[in-house]
């Protein structure tokens, strides 16, 4: 991601927030911000911040949340990127005006720490300190005045969770920031240039003397610890967790997942009769030219992703399917109802359970407990020779990939380093959640529990596979120690649910620009791949038209309407399969499906594979394109997974029986499908080598778990 220009007038002042992690700097961040936040990089790093507007007073503000981090004086990006942006050194050619020190009231000597590296700067600054409320129902009693005297700078108690003292803090701003210059510290505790323990021992002094804090303290949190973060029940717990999270998922999503699908379809139908019945008179030279333009212009949204706004992206991308919509009838008609509608329709409705699951995560991470999870998780991090400090990037990877190579840039040793970005892409990322819900789907449409339990397994197979490539790479590659984790547990709190909302708002968003740009573009060129050359009947294989002909004489004869309905449905999905087999993608597919017949994969599945190479999402679309581009597929409230399920061989098996749905899932949560994590991975380590080796050994680890997963469920079925 590139950097982010400054989203403020240029007279705005500039405040930077500091503060160690779960100190509530991002939750300040979010009180003071609102919606009106952007994510960017430093200048020249991948170091990620977040750059929101407030006000304070008559003062328009540009906010900035620093890294959270313990200390300046490391040698780590996080350190140094914050150490030149309050400096204004380095890429950062201005200082901010003001620096916001974050404090956590219910741990001061830690927090103090950092506190004194960001006065020995001579920033000017002020003390928020947090959690307040917290403290108070701890039995802790905190000497603000004492506070504000022992730092020389000035303190505003605050909850910014609950909104407490934050008109008090912005008051504070407007002050500093209305002086003609703001104040610098007038003290630092008599601790410049000391080292971190120096520091620590400086901080519980100022802490022994302006606060009081209960001798019992943290005893119920101790208990609970050994509970979460013991090696066998830690574990066993987290297992649970994780177990009820995605049957929730389920459970709570279905209804929601319901109406975005009612929503696509309404549409799909409500448009289809006004652009049938609009002139065709466009030549063919002027069809292809539009179609041709209107791809152009979504994939120059995309080229130009550094350069424009997300939101400019998502315009540009909805302006084609516009473009698309206002076509005549026939070919470029049905460009809008089954290749934009049906391609995009296709994966938004999985848009609800992403929300969710996301929603859900941030729960678990401000509530504390995905710090015990690591916590957890590291013993058996180290043990297959990856870094403690690999935990961040893997959890951010069930994010995205993308990023979590990007983040792995804080492991300073390069072998770790190369070993995490290598075994990244084999977590599930959000991009897999709508293959695993469409799979999930077909075979428990009506058991969250089962459909959960799937979930959990395919998460459990990717941790899996990147814990043995790890171990595998360490073993040979990449010899060498491996650096522990450090890791603050946090204290135990209620989550905030405005927080888990903006987190989910932000998730939302970037899944929608995807869908708005990436899978557009490719659901557009699918369309026409599988759309042409058309079916000529009198070509078609002689199976394919007997079983045309049956079916249309069955239905013809079939005197209860449900009947009649189910076999024109049925024809119309042999005459879709037969047009997609005589098409451009369909000869491609055909040619290479011999490599995937021993994963049950047919045709349209393995044009799926090749498609999705770009983005592991865009399966759902093209496989709603494939079995469902019928001429009355526009018209069809059927689901997706009904679509699906009905879908049978020439044999007459289901499609999707249980072998082949298993080793669909299996194939995608091991296979690299994702392009532009290939070009990161080139980018982050420097040569091609590291990024090829990457896809070769993924889709050979997919294809053989595949093709096992098939013959094995194969024969415990026949046995």
């Amino acid at each position: 991601m590139s950097a982010l220009a400054p989203i403020t007038a240029p007279t705005a002042a500039r405040i930077a927030l500091v503060g160690n992690p779960n100190a509530g700097k991002t939750t300040l961040f979010n009180a003071l911000t609102g919606l009106r936040a952007k994510t960017a990089n430093f200048p020249g790093t991948t170091v990620e911040h977040q750059v929101g507007r407030a006000r304070a007073g008559a003062l328009e503000l540009e906010v900035i949340d620093l890294p959270g981090l313990y200390d300046l004086g490391g040698t780590g990006l996080d350190e140094r990127v914050t150490r030149e942006a309050l400096l204004g050194e380095g890429a950062h050619r201005t200082r901010p005006d003001l620096a916001v020190v974050v404090l956590d009231a219910t741990n001061l000597p830690r927090t103090l720490c950092l506190a004194s590296a960001v006065l020995e700067l001579g920033v000017p600054t002020i003390v928020a300190l947090n959690r307040m409320d917290r403290a108070r129902n701890a039995g802790i009693a905190i000497d603000v005045a004492a506070l504000r005297r022992e730092l020389g700078v000035e303190v505003v108690p605050i909850a910014a969770r609950s909104g407490e003292g934050l008109p008090e803090l912005r008051a504070a701003l407007a002050r500093a920031l209305g002086a003609s210059e703001a104040p610098a510290p007038t003290a630092c505790g008599g601790c410049r240039g000391c080292g971190h323990a120096q520091r620590f021992d400086w901080a519980e002094a100022i802490a022994e003397r302006v606060a009081r804090t209960p001798a019992e303290l943290g005893q119920g949190s101790d208990r609970l610890d050994r509970v979460l973060t013991h090696p066998l029940s830690g574990l066993l717990f987290f297992a649970l967790v994780m177990t009820g999270l995605f049957y929730s998922i389920f459970a709570w999503a279905e209804a929601p997942m319901a109406w975005v699908e009612d929503g696509v379809a309404t549409l799909q139908g409500a448009l289809a009769p006004i652009l049938a019945g609009w002139a065709a008179d466009a030549t063919w030279l002027a069809r292809a030219a539009i179609f041709s333009g209107t791809a152009l212009l979504a994939l120059v949204s995309l080229q130009l992703a550094d350069a424009w706004s997300a939101r400019t992206r998502r315009l540009v991308a909805a302006a084609a399917g516009l473009v698309c919509a206002a076509l005549p009838s026939g070919d470029l008609a049905a460009v809008a109802i089954e290749g934009v509608l049906g391609g995009v329709g296709s994966v938004l409705v999985f848009l609800p359970q992403i929300c969710l699951l996301f929603f859900l995560l941030s729960l678990l991470e401000d509530s504390g407990y995905l710090a015990r999870a690591a916590f957890v998780m590291d013993r058996y991090l180290s043990r297959v020779g990856l870094p403690g400090k690999a935990f961040v990037p893997m959890l951010s990877a069930h994010a995205c990939a993308i990023p979590a190579i990007l983040s792995a840039r804080v492991i300073e040793n390069r072998r770790d380093r190369l070993a995490t970005i290598f075994v990244l892409p084999l977590l599930t990322c959000s991009a897999r959640l709508p293959v695993y819900a469409m799979i999930a789907a077909l075979l428990f449409p009506a058991d969250p529990l089962q459909a959960a339990l799937l979930f959990t397994g395919a998460y459990a197979l990717g941790l899996l596979a990147a814990l043995l490539t790890a171990f595998l790479l360490r073993l040979g590659v990449l010899p060498g120690r491996t650096e522990p984790l450090l890791i603050e547990l946090p204290a135990y709190k209620l989550p905030s649910l405005k927080n888990a909302g903006l987190i989910v708002l932000e998730r939302a968003k970037q899944f929608l620009g995807k869908a708005g740009g990436v899978i557009l573009l490719l659901s557009l060129g699918l369309w026409a791949a599988t759309t042409y050359p058309r079916l000529d009947l009198a070509t078609a294989p002689a199976e394919g038209r007997a079983a045309l002909v049956d079916l249309e004489a069955r239905a013809a004869a079939a005197s209860d309407e449900g009947v009649r309905a189910e076999l024109e449905a049925q024809r119309a999905a042999v005459e879709s399969r037969l047009q997609v087999a005589g098409s451009l993608a369909g000869r491609v597919g055909g040619a290479i499906q011999p490599l995937f017949a021993p994963l049950g994969f047919d045709t349209e599945m393995t044009v799926g594979v090749l498609a999705s190479f770009a983005a592991r999402e865009v399966l759902v679309s093209t496989l709603a394109i494939l079995y469902g581009a019928g001429e009355d597929a526009a018209e069809d409230a059927l689901s997706l997974r009904e679509t699906l399920d009905r879908q049978v061989r020439p044999d007459g098996r289901p499609v999707f029986d249980l072998p082949t749905a298993l080793a669909l899932l299996v194939f995608f949560v091991l296979a690299m499908q994702c392009l532009p994590t290939q070009v990161v991975t080139r980018r982050e380590t420097g040569t091609v080598v590291w990024a090829v080796g990457q896809w070769v050994w993924m889709t050979a680890l997919a294809w053989s778990a595949g093709a096992a997963t098939h013959l094995l469920v194969t024969a415990l079925i026949a046995g």
